[in-house]
Parts: structure tokens; C-alpha cells; sequence
């Protein structure tokens, strides 16, 4: 498509691509510290791609490479959440719901807050192309009830999905968005009082929560090409005596520590750690990345998110679920890994249950965790586990230098 004729570029552009900032919202953003030379720019110098390679050599690799384990063999073991189960308040005035991806409903301050909503059936720009879904969402978005405040991290089809913002602005939330994505959601039918846009490290007042955007490593783009108007945000939420963290989509950067000084400690982050890949090392984290990122940011609990749900990267389908499973153990960081769908409040996070290895294409030998019921005996004994969580925490140091 990047090689498209503008005027083939226009035919086939749909209203899912969005729209262009005008006016007032293209003078602020053209006022933003984190606007030079015509375009957003990372907080530290970063490549959308690495390498200098080329669309059609990672699309090579894509569909060349082994896609056995790049699905689950079976279907995914989601929970089907029903309006019981959100019924009654959280008795900690914190729970977080992961619906797959980046998508959580976020419980907190006696609020809803539905982060990273994405209900598609792709996360494409068309219905009859792009990355499909690999389990259902948990709930129809209809049964889901009220919603006080959507936050969206930036503009990519797997953040921000246009039919799921149209049948939420039915419900009267308050759109929190980055610089520049509040063209796209008013399109789309959002009414403008409705959308508050933030630059990094810019607060509101929402419903009683503040919400503050953060920096992030990453990069917009709902056509062709990279979009040099829109800004990309992490997100702090914070509200009744608690904070929650989202990356959305980030590279490792350590400007998490900063975020963690300024506005932390977190009750919970929820962070990305799938779609990572050797092609674009600096804008995706990788699972060893996310835990560490998290310590940075002074979290409580890890709930990992960014996996199951979209093929989007070379890498097996569990791979992402192994990797932080092990690393969260190697570094000592408290981690929370439920089935889709499946509530829980971070003051007293559910077991450990690998679920995702009965239905993975097929067993990669990795040995039962830690986390495990049964696994430092299964492992070879207690100091069987120790000495593996040692070899893997010196892989991890490495691999964050």
C-alpha cells in the first residue's frame, strides 16, 4: 500500500483510517515540546523498523517463516465475564478485567475505565483483510454496562478500533486520547466535548480520576505511512487511593523510572510484551523489557498484556507468556496471568496457572515454573529452580543494557 498512487490511495481509503487535525488541534500539537521538524518524535532516538529494511522483506519473512506455533492448536480457554461477575464493587476499590490485547477494563475509584478498547473482529482499516482475531471477546460489548472514561493509547488498528468507538460513545464516556487522536474519534461521531487530548506529562480531571499521559517509544500510523500529527501516550490513571500504569505500545526506554518517581508506585502496570521482533527492536518490548520496565516504574503487579489475541509477530503464540512467566520469577516481580475475561483485584491476584501450554501448537520443552503447583519438584527440586532463575536473570540483564 506504501507504494500506492495518491489518487489509488484515496479510492480505496476508508472512514477507518480517520481523519487529519485541523485548526486549534493542529496549532497545539505544532506547540508541543515534543513536536520538531513537522513531526512527534520519541524521547529518545528510536527506528520504526531497524536495519533499514524493507516493507516487502519483512512481509517475506511474515509469510515465509514457520507460522506452526504462531496460533494456538485449540481454542482459547476465555472466560466468558457476564454483568454477574461486575456486579458488585470491588472490595479493595481496585480490578482489572484483561478482554485480550491491550484491551482492560480498569475498576477503580468506583470508576470504569476501559483502556485500549478493541471489540473487531480485525484490526485492520477493511472486514475482509488483516490480523483476525484467534479467541472471541469475552463479552458482547452490549452486556457490558456503563463506562465512565475510554482511554486510548494511540492510533493503531489493535488500540483503536472504529466500530468499538462508535457503540461506546452511545454510553456517555469521556474519551481520553493523546495529542491529535481526537480528529480521528470526532469523524467517527464523537461529540468534541467529549474528548480530552493530552501531551505527555499533561493531567485532567475525568469523573473523579486523574488521568496523565506519559511517554512512550513508538510511533502513529493508520495509512500507508508513518503519521507525523498524531501522538502516541502510556497512561497513569489514578483515583480512590490507587494508580494504575498502561504502556500501550512502547519500546524500552528509561524513561519509565521517571514516570515511576513522578507518579508512582503503581497498584498494578499492565504491560505490553508481545508483537516483538528482530525487524523492530525499538518500538515493541520484549517480555524480559516489560518485567523490567515494570520494576522501573515501581510496580506492584504485572498483569502482561499485548499477546493471544492477534498474530502480529514472528514469535510463537505462548512464547510471550513463557518469557515473562520466567523472567517475573527471575527478577522477583509479582505477576497476575488470568484467561481472558477473567476479573481480579491486584491486592490478592489470582494463582498461578499456565493455561495457554493446553492449547499452544505444541510442547516447546520448557520445563513446568516455578509459579507452577508441583514444579520445583517436576524441575528437579528447589535448587533446580533457583539455578535456572539465576542463568535466565543474567540473560535478562544483558538484553536491557
Amino acid at each position: 500500500m506504501a507504494g500506492l498512487p495518491r489518487a489509488a490511495w484515496h479510492r480505496v481509503r476508508t472512514d477507518a483510517f480517520g481523519a487529519e487535525p485541523r485548526g486549534e488541534r493542529l496549532a497545539r500539537i505544532r506547540r508541543s515540546p515534543q513536536f520538531a521538524d513537522g513531526a512527534f518524535r520519541n524521547p529518545v532516538p528510536t527506528r520504526r523498523l531497524v536495519y533499514e529494511r524493507s516493507p516487502l522483506e519483512i512481509t517475506r519473512a511474515q509469510l515465509t517463516g514457520d507460522k506452526t506455533h504462531r496460533v494456538p492448536a485449540a481454542a482459547v480457554p476465555v472466560h466468558r465475564l457476564l454483568p454477574a461477575d461486575l456486579a458488585a464493587p470491588p472490595e479493595s476499590g481496585l480490578r482489572l478485567t484483561w478482554l485480550g490485547h491491550a484491551t482492560v477494563l480498569a475498576e477503580i475509584g468506583g470508576r470504569r475505565v476501559l483502556l485500549d478498547p478493541v471489540w473487531g473482529e480485525r484490526c485492520s482499516p477493511f472486514s475482509w483483510t488483516g490480523p483476525k482475531r484467534l479467541h472471541p471477546v469475552p463479552l458482547p460489548l452490549s452486556e457490558l454496562g456503563p463506562v465512565d472514561v475510554v482511554v486510548v493509547s494511540h492510533d493503531h488498528y489493535d488500540h483503536l478500533d472504529m466500530g468499538t468507538v462508535r457503540a461506546l460513545t452511545g454510553t456517555g464516556a469521556v474519551f481520553a486520547v493523546p495529542l491529535g487522536v481526537g480528529a480521528h474519534l470526532e469523524h467517527w461521531g464523537v461529540p468534541a466535548g467529549r474528548i480530552v487530548e493530552l501531551d505527555w506529562w499533561e493531567s485532567a480531571e475525568v469523573a473523579g480520576l486523574t488521568l496523565t499521559a506519559t511517554p512512550a517509544r513508538h510511533y502513529c500510523s493508520r495509512g500507508p505511512r508513518t503519521s507525523a500529527l498524531f501522538l502516541w501516550a502510556s497512561w497513569v490513571v489514578s483515583g480512590g487511593a490507587h494508580r494504575v500504569f498502561h504502556s500501550g505500545d512502547t519500546g524500552y526506554f528509561p524513561g519509565f523510572a521517571e514516570i515511576g518517581r513522578r507518579l508512582g508506585p503503581f497498584d498494578a502496570t499492565m504491560m505490553q510484551v508481545g508483537a516483538y521482533s528482530d525487524f523492530w527492536p525499538e518500538v515493541h518490548m520484549t517480555p524480559e523489557e516489560g518485567v523490567r520496565a515494570h520494576l522501573d516504574l515501581g510496580g506492584e503487579l504485572l498483569l502482561p498484556i499485548h499477546w493471544c489475541t492477534f498474530n502480529l509477530a514472528p514469535h510463537p503464540w505462548d512464547e510471550p507468556a513463557e518469557r515473562v512467566v520466567t523472567a517475573a520469577q527471575a527478577l522477583g516481580a509479582r505477576l497476575a496471568a488470568p484467561r481472558p475475561g477473567k476479573p481480579f483485584e491486584p491486592v490478592a491476584p489470582p494463582a498461578l496457572r499456565l493455561w495457554w501450554r493446553a492449547v499452544a501448537a505444541t510442547s516447546r520443552g520448557i520445563p513446568p515454573l516455578a509459579g507452577e503447583r508441583g514444579a520445583t519438584t517436576a524441575a528437579g527440586g528447589e535448587g533446580a529452580g533457583r539455578e535456572q532463575a539465576t542463568t535466565f536473570s543474567e540473560q535478562i540483564s544483558k538484553s536491557v543494557r
